[in-house]
């Protein structure tokens, strides 16, 4: 639409990741020499989390886009899957045929897959993106798997990708052997207001804009970053959107005003304000306004179920007392008074809450949390 009016090749803020389009800030870069890093050195496992729309996708293809034949990818996209459907996953990806064969034929197809390919001299590379989503028993399956090794190398080398909840999920009681696994562990942040000029005039750079500073003037900058946080893929839509205003203008540049008209018509708030409203509303904000409670309130709940559940048991008959005392109350109460009533209760209390100190089912804050 926009593209012959402002002299540009291609659309320069399109979503969908084009890792020619990569800007690499500090953050990107570090994220990606780890991930190199792990590669070359046949060293470990490696976790990079971002924010949404941060650009960890784009930073997975850039990746990819640099691997030789030496190197075997299995590239796992979607990640909603049980822990045979991910093994088949894996299968695919590195050209076998997985399927009517059960977990333990899956498992011994795919760890001879991984040795003849070590053997071949071959770097063996699982990449998971939006690894948020995995469940308990399939990380246990790549902790298995990134167990693979000989006596000075691993054989398979692993590499994480997903949003924050990804470390909230690492960091929970009962995967500790799959975190004492991981090499490295790195979160790209949102862009600084310096990066997010930088990042603007280099996407338009590479669509071909002969001078993006006078496509997208400098005083349009700190309305951009105020109105997207310095998530990239905001940025995309916000810059998208101010393009098509400045068309339909017909001006020759995207000043400020125009930037202000394109949030208008986005109907956004400053992101700070978003930020603020969905903490309000909702309790937990994710990094474009919008709020991930429901996930993040169901691992909470799991992991305070999984810390009290130990207790139950001991628990159970004190609790039964109390529930008999209460139902037979009105035919004791010529012979028991309130006051002892409450005394028993009281005493009740506090034996539960010597077994909790004398018997933690589990350690560090999460306990703490889920007695308060």
């Amino acid at each position: 639409m926009y593209i012959d009016h402002f002299h540009l090749k291609e659309h320069p803020f399109q979503i969908t990741p084009d890792s020619d389009f990569l800007y690499m800030s500090a953050a990107h870069s570090r994220a990606k020499a780890y991930m190199d890093y792990s590669i070359r050195n046949r060293d470990g496992f490696v976790v990079i989390t971002g924010e949404v729309g941060a650009g960890k996708t784009t930073l997975i293809r850039k990746l990819l886009s640099e691997f030789d034949d030496s190197v075997v990818v299995a590239k796992i996209f979607q990640t909603q899957l049980d822990e045979t459907q991910f093994l088949q996953a894996v299968l695919v990806e590195f050209g076998l045929n997985p399927f009517n064969a059960g977990k333990v034929e899956l498992m011994d197809m795919l760890s001879s897959f991984l040795v003849e390919s070590f053997l071949k001299r071959k770097q063996i590379v699982l990449i998971v993106d939006e690894a948020q989503n995995l469940n308990r028993r399939v990380l246990e399956e790549i902790r298995m798997l990134s167990g693979l090794e000989t006596d000075k190398q691993k054989i398979l080398h692993v590499i994480l990708v997903g949003q924050p909840e990804l470390n909230q999920t690492l960091d929970a009681p009962g995967l500790e052997q799959l975190t004492q696994r991981v090499r490295l562990r790195f979160h790209i942040a949102a862009l600084t207001e310096a990066e997010a000029a930088d990042y603007v005039y280099h996407r338009l750079r590479v669509a071909g804009a002969a001078n993006p500073e006078n496509l997208f003037a400098r005083d349009a900058i700190p309305a951009i970053y105020e109105y997207t946080g310095g998530i990239p893929r905001l940025i995309n839509t916000l810059c998208d959107t101010a393009l098509t205003c400045g068309f339909a203008d017909d001006s020759p540049r995207v000043s400020e005003a125009i930037v202000k008209a394109a949030v208008l018509e986005l109907q956004w708030k400053p992101f700070s304000a978003r930020l603020r409203q969905a903490s309000h509303s909702m309790g937990v904000v994710a990094c474009d306004g919008t709020s991930n409670t429901r996930d993040y309130e169901l691992k909470d709940l799991a992991q305070a179920v999984a810390c009290i559940e130990p207790r139950l048991d001991g628990m159970e008959a004190l609790l039964k007392i109390m529930v008999t005392m209460l139902q037979r109350r009105n035919r004791i109460s010529l012979r028991v008074s309130d006051s002892q009533i409450r005394e028993f209760l009281k005493q009740v209390s506090a034996e539960i809450e010597k077994r909790a100190i004398d018997h933690p089912p589990c350690g560090g804050d999460i306990c703490a949390e889920s007695r308060e």
